[in-house]
């Protein structure tokens, strides 16, 4: 349950995150943005260290993991910020929706393992076609659109790299790491590339910061860059990377259902179905099939035949039993 819990926590985080770096730019330049957020982050999570007296030296200890963690934040996050200056976030969301095929690549060729099946293949080409039938309206292409599906296509294949890389090297060293430790690692190394990159690019500091900036980038910090990496790290020990992937499949879905809710955004007839066949398409990619759903049921329905019921209210281990082979019956 607290997997379950928690791959839709990042969901929905990942969901409001578009949102929440659109109005973080409000008053600073998108680099400067993302470095605020990333260095508030790092000092949440080493107050945190220091509260808990935890030692540092784990971080070197396990760099390899902490810097192939690190590349899903520094070079990913300047490319997706540079990216979606020049296409439409209908169309980003669209593109990075790519993962799970570039997560099933990177998985082939790091992991030796084919997570690909005829089954699979034709529930991602459905799901993207979903996300194509509810963003097609803001697929306008011209020159500039260049530069922003080559950035979101490349930050695709970065994310991806980073984990099932992540996943291989926990896998060869035998290792479990919890996933706040994997989240502060991540900022740690990843943090000196992003200050250089911002010093680069931009190397100015603002005269007055808004509200709104201050605000999403604390939000950002905490739920997006700390909790949501925590608990993406979470899962993604216990779970296949592919399945992992398919996040990013479900957080543009999820984020028209928040424009409605919070920006009473109008849903067209369109946007409904391509929602309807991204959620047949998440349906039919999940490792599922008719009969093992019945052998679950059956193997269930027989632990409960073995235990002895519990007496509540005057009703008889007989009457209880007689009622569970009843349903067993029914169900045949």
């Amino acid at each position: 349950m607290a997997v379950i819990l928690s791959y839709f926590s990042v969901v929905l985080i990942w969901a409001t995150t578009p949102l929440a770096i659109q109005w973080s730019s409000d008053s600073l330049s998108f680099m400067l943005a993302a470095v605020a957020r990333m260095s508030l982050a790092l000092a949440i999570a080493l107050f945190i260290h220091a509260l808990l007296r935890q030692s540092l030296k784990t971080y070197w200890q396990h760099r390899a993991i902490y810097f192939a963690a690190s590349i899903g934040i520094f070079p990913n996050m300047p490319v997706v910020y540079w990216g979606v200056q020049f296409i439409p976030s209908g169309l980003a969301a669209v593109l990075f929706a790519m993962s799970p095929f570039a997560t099933g690549v990177m998985t082939l060729l790091l992991l030796k393992q084919n997570p690909f099946s005829i089954k699979r293949v034709i529930a991602l080409l459905l799901a993207l076609s979903g996300l194509v039938i509810i963003f097609y309206h803001q697929m306008q292409f011209d020159l500039r659109s260049i530069y922003g599906i080559s950035a979101m296509l490349l930050s695709c294949a970065l994310f991806s790299f980073s984990s099932v890389w992540v996943k291989k090297l926990t896998l060869e060293k035998s290792i479990t790491l919890d996933a706040f430790h994997q989240a502060t690692g991540a900022l740690i190394f990843a943090l000196p590339g992003l200050l250089l990159c911002w010093w680069l690019m931009d190397g100015a500091l603002p005269q007055q910061v808004s509200t709104k900036s201050a605000l999403s980038i604390m939000y950002l910090a905490v739920m997006g860059s700390l909790v949501g990496a925590a608990l993406f790290f979470y899962i993604l020990q216990r779970m296949s990377a592919s399945a992992v992937s398919l996040i990013t499949l479900m957080t543009p879905v999820l984020a028209i259902v928040i424009g409605k809710v919070l920006a009473d955004e109008a849903l067209s007839s369109q946007t409904l179905i391509g929602v309807a066949v991204v959620l047949f398409a998440l349906l039919l990619y999940l490792p599922w099939t008719i009969r093992s759903a019945v052998a679950s049921l059956n193997a269930w329905l027989l632990r409960k035949l073995a235990e002895p019921p519990a007496y509540e209210g005057g009703t008889s281990v007989q009457q209880e039993l007689q009622k569970i082979k009843e349903y067993v019956i029914r169900f045949k």
